[in-house]
């Protein structure tokens, strides 16, 4: 099973250019389900709809979100739609199973107020001050993924430019602008960084590409260090850092955007949905806060005035 594994994400990668983090997931997914298979002595060439129904009632059982069960289906959908096409397989035993759909939170995302904390905080001097105010600049302002930031290409930001050009997911690229604020950033913080560049060369160390360079394997600073630092930067911020994700601040510009009158189309350009029914659910969010705005303020709903509600 770990050669069909194997072949199946060396496809996908070759194929469709899937990015690492989504190979990575499918590889748990897989060896997950390969691990059950093998409890019930199957094996991927003989399992049968039964056993991807028992299996995914399994992980139900275990209380894993309905997210999570989807991608899992997808992943074992997939597999054996290469298996088909590879002739190992007459047949694929998840096709007919549907999936368990996704849950629908909206997602949770941050007041204008609350980034301004979080950027001021980035600014505070220390240690790594340019870098970190560059990088939460150009998150809230373009609204990328964290991994499109932390692979910034160096490249993509010489001369000062209006726009930025962002490569997403299945390798689309896509052209963001930048605002005055994150220009600046990132122009304060190339500044450092060619210095230290200039000082790694000078000791026989070859010069990164990335914008945000650092001394791990991918070469760049990885996604697990600014998850972190985004919550250290909302500790000192004053802001809850349970809700302070760089996923949040990926919300909170669509959701910002929405409310200052952009039209969902230009937003769905700007984030890389595929689909603009993912961008509606920021319409669905902007009505939620809407409605926690009059519940909170409004004089008849508060009690204000000797008036309840």
């Amino acid at each position: 099973m770990t050669h069909w594994v194997q072949a199946f994400l060396e496809a996908q990668a070759a194929e469709l250019d899937a990015a690492t983090n989504t190979q990575l997931a499918y590889a748990r997914d897989l060896k997950d389900f390969a691990g059950f298979l093998d409890t019930r002595g199957r094996h991927f060439a003989d399992a049968t709809q039964d056993d991807v129904e028992a299996y995914l009632i399994r992980c139900e059982a275990e209380g894993l979100a309905r997210a999570t069960r989807a991608r899992r289906l997808s992943a074992i959908k997939q597999l054996y739609r290469f298996a088909f096409e590879e002739n190992w397989r007459g047949d694929n035993p998840a096709i007919r199973i549907a999936g368990p759909g996704r849950d629908k939170s909206l997602p949770t995302t941050l007041s204008i107020e609350e980034v301004d904390r979080l950027l001021e905080a980035a600014r505070a001097p220390g240690r790594d001050q340019l870098r970190n105010t560059c990088m939460m600049e150009l998150l809230y302002a373009t609204g990328m993924r964290v991994t499109e930031l932390v692979t910034l290409p160096v490249s993509a930001a010489r001369g000062d430019p209006r726009m930025l050009l962002v490569r997403g997911k299945g390798g689309k690229e896509r052209m963001v602008p930048l605002s005055e604020g994150a220009r600046d950033a990132t122009k304060a913080w190339l500044v450092e960084r060619d210095a230290h560049e200039e000082v790694a060369k000078k000791k026989g160390i070859t010069a990164s590409r990335f914008l945000f360079p650092s001394r791990s394997k991918a070469g760049h600073l990885t996604r697990h260090r600014f998850f972190t630092l985004v919550k250290e930067i909302a500790v000192r911020g004053g802001v809850s850092p349970a809700k302070v994700t760089p996923h949040t601040l990926r919300h909170a510009f669509a959701t910002h955007l929405l409310a200052g009158g952009a039209d969902l189309r230009s937003i769905q350009v700007m984030l890389g949905h595929a689909d603009i029914g993912t961008t509606e659910i920021y319409t669905h969010v902007l009505d939620e806060r809407l409605k926690e705005l009059v519940l909170k303020h409004h004089p008849l709903v508060s009690g204000k005035d000797g008036d309840t509600q």
